[in-house]
């Protein structure tokens, strides 16, 4: 039987990396980081719309927040060209 190494964010937490590992586990540390900075720029996303719009629920705010953070390349480029948000893909 062999060892493999798996990693999770701790922002995720052991039990839900568990419950979604197709998603939430990786064989790489880096994979790892990667959703661990999505995560971390997803919390300060959702501080800022729960400030910023008023009677935004926090599982709504959360849902945005994930949103913007899981796609925030595209959001960087429609900063400039604002109609690639709603592009089809190709």
């Amino acid at each position: 039987m062999a060892v493999q190494a798996v990693y999770f964010s701790d922002r995720d937490g052991l039990d839900m990396a568990l419950k979604h590992p197709d998603t939430m586990l990786f064989a790489s540390k880096a994979e790892a980081d990667a959703r661990d900075r999505i995560l971390e720029l997803a919390e300060e996303i959702q501080v800022f719309l729960t400030k910023k719009v008023e009677g935004l629920s926090e599982e709504h705010a959360e849902a945005c927040a994930m949103a913007i953070a899981e796609e925030r390349d595209l959001f960087q480029k429609a900063l400039k060209k604002p109609d690639l948000l709603n592009a089809s893909p190709e």
